[in-house]
């Protein structure tokens, strides 16, 4: 093992040394479950029944972690890579130095963390790639036509008239057929892209959906109705352009671009400020996340009505990272129910 290496893993080795208060820090929605820290995905936000990933808090695998859901895992160092710069060990590195208290790196340091970044990639580039083009095309597999599908019905069922934007969003499809771990069958799904700033497709949104005991279409039953395939840290679901019409990348200087969570809450806002240029960022964990373009220097954050404090946590690490940008940042919460989609029904 090179020196280079052996420093990386002294790095995530004194992480390890705090790993609850960094699990607090990367996946705000997560719960304690004995000697795990429990949460959905890489994004932080809440899971059922816990959630998929666990992150190890003490005993031998301390600072160990692994998704069951998309099997994605590693060290203390690669969950700071997952969760917050899109599996760049680089900047994972440069960030674990200053948060442990190391101060700011120096030319030999960012030139160690230049290789580690390089190890990294060579060792586990092919597999990431793997996981995005299976994203990639469980979602160019679904009709891009939803109208008159499951996936309109169920949109409509929750408030949600997408003709009234003027057409639907291209970002979302239907999978009358989508697989399911948790029931091992197929069922009928809605299909959101996740796309980084460049437009590059890196992980599929998926919502399995069933009809309930009044034949109308909502999330099937399942202890998790709502999975995302592939690492979607950084990404967002472009759900409007607003009124200028560009793409994300080319957004206007003076534009106001909306961060919410989910699919729904943000399509809800779009019904009601079709001018604005709406992304949701499809876990609370991940509006910190978001990569938007350096011109853009005004955010609105969509934020629940939910008095949790991983809640609380995430919503503010979300305002002071957008902060740190140098953008200005507002938040908006709904005046009825937990969020916007409450109160436009």
């Amino acid at each position: 093992m090179s020196a280079d290496r052996v420093q990386a893993s002294e790095i995530s080795k004194m992480l390890a040394a705090q790993a609850e208060q960094l699990a607090r820090e990367l996946l705000p929605g997560g719960v304690k479950q004995g000697p795990e820290w429990r949460c959905g995905s890489v994004a932080g936000e809440a899971g059922e029944n816990g959630g998929s990933l666990a992150f190890r808090l003490s005993g031998a695998k301390v600072g160990v972690w692994s998704d069951f859901s998309t099997g994605e895992g590693g060290d203390a160092l690669d969950l700071v890579a997952a969760c917050l710069t899109g599996n760049d060990m680089k900047a994972a590195y440069r960030w674990a130095h200053r948060w442990l208290g190391l101060g700011d790196l120096g030319a030999v340091q960012e030139r160690r963390a230049q290789i580690i970044a390089k190890e990294s990639q060579a060792s586990s580039g092919e597999s990431e790639e793997d996981g995005r083009r299976r994203a990639r095309g469980m979602w160019l597999g679904a009709q891009a036509d939803i109208g008159g599908t499951p996936v309109e019905a169920y949109l409509t069922a929750r408030g949600i008239d997408l003709r009234m934007l003027g057409h639907a969003t291209r970002a979302i499809r239907f999978a009358p057929e989508h697989y399911c771990r948790e029931t091992n069958s197929k069922l009928p799904a809605m299909l959101a892209a996740i796309c980084d700033l460049d437009g590059a497709h890196i992980a599929t949104h998926q919502t399995w959906l069933a009809k309930d005991d009044q034949g109308v279409w909502r999330k099937a039953p399942l202890r998790n109705a709502k999975k995302i395939r592939g690492r979607f840290g950084g990404g967002s679901i472009r759900l409007r352009k607003g009124s200028s019409g560009k793409g994300l990348k080319d957004a206007p200087a003076d534009e106001m671009v909306v961060i919410g969570e989910g699919i729904e809450t943000c399509l809800s806002v779009a019904l009601a400020c079709p001018e604005l240029r709406i992304l949701a960022a499809a876990s609370l964990g991940n509006m910190a996340s978001v990569q938007l373009p350096e011109q853009v220097r005004r955010v609105l954050l969509l934020a629940d009505k939910d008095e949790k404090p991983e809640a609380k946590r995430g919503l503010r690490r979300a305002i002071e990272t957008h902060l740190a940008a140098g953008r200005e940042v507002r938040t908006a919460r709904s005046p009825k129910g937990k969020d916007f989609n409450d109160a436009l029904n």
